[in-house]
């Protein structure tokens, strides 16, 4: 583990840890704008909100092929978030992944910014459903009043959560160290809530440059998993 970021742990008590997809690529997840991501086998229309509703049978052909993992597990640095929490040192964890894992892994204060594959919500009557209904279903999961099942992750052309973006807020601007993983700060309106830390320490865990790297205390461009998983070691 880094020196200098078991320092900063050490010296923290209100941790917040504020991750992407980054993180959940070493479970197997892989993520939207690398070298190998999903955008470049993908036009990003196709997870937007006027492609699901224009062609829904590929949009679901597309979802639970290439978004859904249902037998992925938490990586270390999951399990090392959720360690903090248990710890006392972190008191939420801010993420735009949709997989659940965090929570998997035993974090219990979670905001996603995005959704969850792990919800889902027809769109007649408000009946809740799993993952494992989505993925069983024949071609477009229909809810048993025969009303179309919406996943309930944030597609292009919809707004965030306002409620998640203001526990998010709130969060951020109350720790006093904020580490941000696994992301490239690229995507807004989720990268401009680092804006509202004030505390004592950022700290960047990410394998490419950001645009936040200037305004650090820490930067590190080792995998979040081998980073993270050091902690208490």
């Amino acid at each position: 583990m880094n020196t200098r970021l078991a320092e900063i742990i050490e010296d923290s008590s209100r941790i917040v840890f504020f991750g992407g997809a980054g993180v959940s690529t070493e479970s197997g997840i892989p993520d939207f704008r690398g070298a190998e991501g999903l955008y470049s086998l993908v036009p990003e229309e196709i997870i937007s909100h006027s492609y699901f509703f224009a062609h829904t049978d590929r949009f679901f052909e597309f979802y639970k092929s290439k978004l859904c993992y249902p037998d992925a597990l938490p990586n270390p640095a999951h399990i090392a978030i959720a360690g903090l929490e248990a710890a006392g040192k972190l008191t939420a964890v801010i993420t735009q992944n949709i997989d659940g894992l965090h929570q998997a892994a035993g974090s219990k204060t979670v905001y996603e910014l995005h959704g969850s594959v792990h919800r889902n919500t027809c769109l007649a009557c408000g009946r809740k459903y799993g993952l494992d209904y989505i993925l069983a279903s024949d071609g477009v999961p229909h809810c048993s009043c025969g009303g179309l099942i919406k996943p309930d992750v944030v597609l292009y052309g919809e707004q965030l959560d306002g409620g998640v973006i203001n526990a998010s807020v709130r969060a951020i601007s109350h720790c006093d160290t904020l580490i941000v993983g696994g992301t490239s700060l690229a995507v807004y309106p989720a990268a401009g809530l680092i804006n509202y830390f004030c505390g004592k320490h950022l700290v960047l865990i990410n394998k490419t440059p950001t645009a936040a790297d200037g305004m650090a205390d820490l930067v590190i461009r080792d995998p979040i998993g081998e980073m993270l998983g050091g902690i208490g070691t």
